[in-house]
């Protein structure tokens, strides 16, 4: 992005969102509240859009964690994540508006690793359909982008790492380093880090972290590499 644009960012008061807000950029960025941008009241959006006119909304705004709220309130996780992103789509198609979607690696089966943009899909919970059903409205809009994330908290939040559960774990202010430099791309890429395992990500920034088996805490059967082929966001940011 050679040029300064508009662009509306949508989930500033999440974990990521936060991350994001924090960087100095050269583009005019609007992070709309819940009020003033609410996905689910169409009318909304669309007067908040008819102000701001802009060229590019990335939609980070969601429903994540805890992950058991995706199984204890589904009418919250399909409002959220699903309607609420058929509605932003509608609305950018209306409006000729790019839209940039941030999805996750855990709509790829988790049974052999390597998945490529084109693999077949199989979401590992509730909260993989629910972005699985983001991405199915997104997909039917052309000028559109998604981004298959695969990013955490700096430093490692938790106290344990598994390590049977091969992933691309990045920090999010290293993703929000990059995001601006793919937001003219379409259709989707995969983006995180070099693929390993959690516990050989996290004991990096801690040496102390303890091991523990994905395995043995959810069961012999549990799908335990998601791990993406990052080829295409490699060359990229190799033009960038």
């Amino acid at each position: 992005m050679n040029k300064s644009k508009k662009i509306i960012f949508t989930g500033g008061s999440g974990r990521f969102g936060k991350i994001f807000i924090s960087l100095k950029y050269k583009h005019k960025i609007y992070f709309p509240t819940k009020k003033q941008f609410n996905v689910l009241k169409i009318s909304n959006m669309k007067k908040y859009l008819k102000n701001k006119k802009p060229k590019y909304l990335i939609h980070a705004a969601g429903l994540s964690r805890p992950m058991s709220i995706h199984n204890k309130n589904i009418n919250k996780s399909i409002d959220l994540n699903i309607i609420g992103t058929a509605n932003i789509t509608k609305i950018c198609s209306e409006n000729n508006i790019k839209l940039i979607y941030l999805s996750t690696a855990y709509v790829y089966p988790g049974t052999k690793g390597n998945y490529r943009e084109i693999s077949p899909l199989k979401p590992l919970n509730n909260y993989a359909w629910s972005k699985l059903g983001g991405e199915s409205a997104v997909q039917m809009y052309k000028n559109s982008l998604i981004l298959r994330l695969s990013m955490t908290e700096k430093p490692f939040v938790h106290n344990h790492a598994y390590v049977d559960f091969k992933t691309n774990f990045m920090f999010h202010i290293d993703f929000a380093k990059i995001l601006l430099k793919l937001i003219n791309q379409k259709g989707i890429v995969n983006v995180g880090g070099p693929s390993q395992t959690v516990y050989s990500f996290a004991k990096k920034l801690n040496p102390k972290v303890k091991k523990i088996s994905i395995k043995k805490t959810l069961g012999k059967n549990t799908p335990n590499n998601i791990s993406m082929n990052l080829e295409r966001l490699k060359k990229i940011l190799s033009n960038n």
